[in-house]
């Protein structure tokens, strides 16, 4: 079997994996609870062939799908969970289908379902052509809660991989050279003592003036920073009712920065604001870290080969229903937004006016370009060398984390990208397990851009993984 007879039987098998794909879009759940979709996709692997393992770093959701043994041990990444209010039909105008119910707003549907289609097609190839070598697939976590892969990773079971694969839904075909951003989600919890707040309100300590103040200190802190860096908060809990002094307030922090170690000292710095804001009040802090993932260090030899793989493969074809229902779609995205991308692509070598973009670009020169947002994927990156895609499954200027991303990543075009990453990974896979030399220099170009750096999970050993919340 070649490896465009390989690509073939993925096609004829591409209705089946569109299934599941719909299947979990129609399934949606929040991150550590996405009980329907991991169950589906443990179910199909196993039903493939392969040995897996549930429940990895004690979360409910999380496994890890292996088929082969020894070396080389190769995995592909793959995410399942939605987010919260997102509900939307797939059609090009707002339509929930479950008002403020959970809709798959960032593809993870789609990003998982094509690890799947990947590795069950290369068992197949790899069981025929008796190639020696370890494939494994992933199913990870609460990727929208940036902590889930953490956990996976504390757990330990990346540590063997010589190397690893990925990709995400988006609007354009192209390699990922840029680099997210680290992250810390850090809550502080005051703690004061109630009073009337009109017969006594010198007898209360208010656990929400302190919530202020940090949120004060957080604002002259911005002046302060690295450039690039992000300080979003959110008061999670301000009290009860205006004429109480509470006794208990909260406020939830995501820090972001170009690379781990600014983020750590910029916790610290927020930690000490917090404890000043305490100490002004009378009222004492608890601090709960929630996530701390790293920035992604992409790795230009990994996805090298996944460009070569995708210079494989015909462009995507659209139907008139799929380009009417872009057209229609961006009829309901602000102008300006709809200009900007469709500029922003057509300097990176797509077709200006296009809807849906064809063509794949690798762009070197974007090689660890800082790009807003962060991932727990950027753990992984630093354990293992990591190649990743972006593939087109939503029209030019569709946002992620917008009911147009919803109803794109449920429609046929969204199916159309799944499929054209799942063979590019597989394509990327194959060549990696049958030339040794594409590990040993995505391996040496790993180890000289870490530079020494080693990773070491940004969550305390003593946080554990949320519960799965069944509704």
């Amino acid at each position: 079997m070649s490896k465009q007879q390989l690509f073939e039987a993925m096609t004829t098998a591409e209705p089946t994996f569109a299934d599941i794909a719909k299947d979990i879009w129609e399934h949606p759940q929040l991150g550590y609870s996405e009980l329907y979709a991991s169950d589906l996709q443990q179910r199909t692997l196993r039903d493939a062939g392969f040995h897996v393992t549930a429940n990895i770093g004690e979360i409910k959701t999380a496994f890890v799908a292996e088929c082969g043994s020894g070396a080389p041990i190769i995995g592909i990444l793959g995410e399942f969970d939605a987010l919260p209010g997102l509900s939307q039909a797939v059609s090009p105008t707002l339509q929930p289908i479950d008002e403020h119910a959970p809709g798959h707003g960032c593809g993870h549907n789609l990003l998982g379902t094509a690890g799947v289609e990947a590795v069950i097609a290369l068992k197949a190839y790899m069981d025929e052509h008796n190639i020696t070598g370890t494939l494994r697939y992933y199913g990870c976590s609460a990727e929208e809660l940036l902590s889930g892969k953490t956990f996976m990773a504390r757990a330990g079971v990346f540590d063997d991989l010589d190397i690893v694969y990925t990709w995400h839904p988006g609007t354009f075909n192209m390699t990922t050279n840029l680099a997210m951003q680290a992250l810390s989600s850090v809550e502080f919890f005051f703690h004061g003592r109630t009073a009337h707040a009109a017969a006594a309100p010198h007898l209360g300590r208010s656990a929400l003036d302190a919530v202020e103040l940090t949120n004060v200190g957080a604002n002259y802190l911005r002046e302060h920073v690295p450039d690039g860096s992000r300080i979003h908060y959110q008061i999670t809990n301000g009290g009860l009712a205006p004429n109480v002094v509470p006794d208990n307030a909260s406020v939830l922090y995501f820090l972001r920065g170009k690379n781990r170690t600014e983020v750590d000292d910029l916790l610290r710095r927020l930690h000490l604001v917090a404890e000043g804001a305490a100490m002004m009040t009378e009222t004492s802090v608890t601090v709960e870290i929630k996530a701390g993932c790293y920035d992604t260090l992409p790795n230009m030899t990994l996805n090298e080969v996944m460009y070569a793989n995708a210079q494989l493969l015909p462009d995507i074809a659209y139907t008139a229903e799929e380009q009417t229902f872009a057209e229609v779609l961006q009829q309901n995205i602000e102008p300006s937004v709809v200009a900007g991308s469709k500029a922003s692509m057509a300097q990176m070598g797509f077709v200006e006016a296009a809807d849906l973009a064809q063509g794949f670009q690798h762009i070197p020169q974007m090689f660890r370009m800082p790009m807003p947002g962060s991932s727990d994927i950027g753990d992984i990156s630093w354990i293992t060398p990591m190649g990743q895609i972006m593939t087109t499954c939503a029209p030019s200027a569709v946002q992620l984390h917008t009911w147009q991303a919803t109803a794109s990543f449920g429609s046929s075009i969204g199916m159309k990208g799944m499929h054209y990453a799942a063979k590019i990974m597989a394509g990327a896979v194959l060549d990696s397990f049958t030339d040794s030399t594409i590990i040993q220099q995505a391996r040496e170009e790993f180890d000289r851009n870490r530079a020494g750096i080693t990773f070491k999970p940004a969550i305390p050993d003593d946080v554990q993984p949320p519960k799965p919340v069944v509704s």
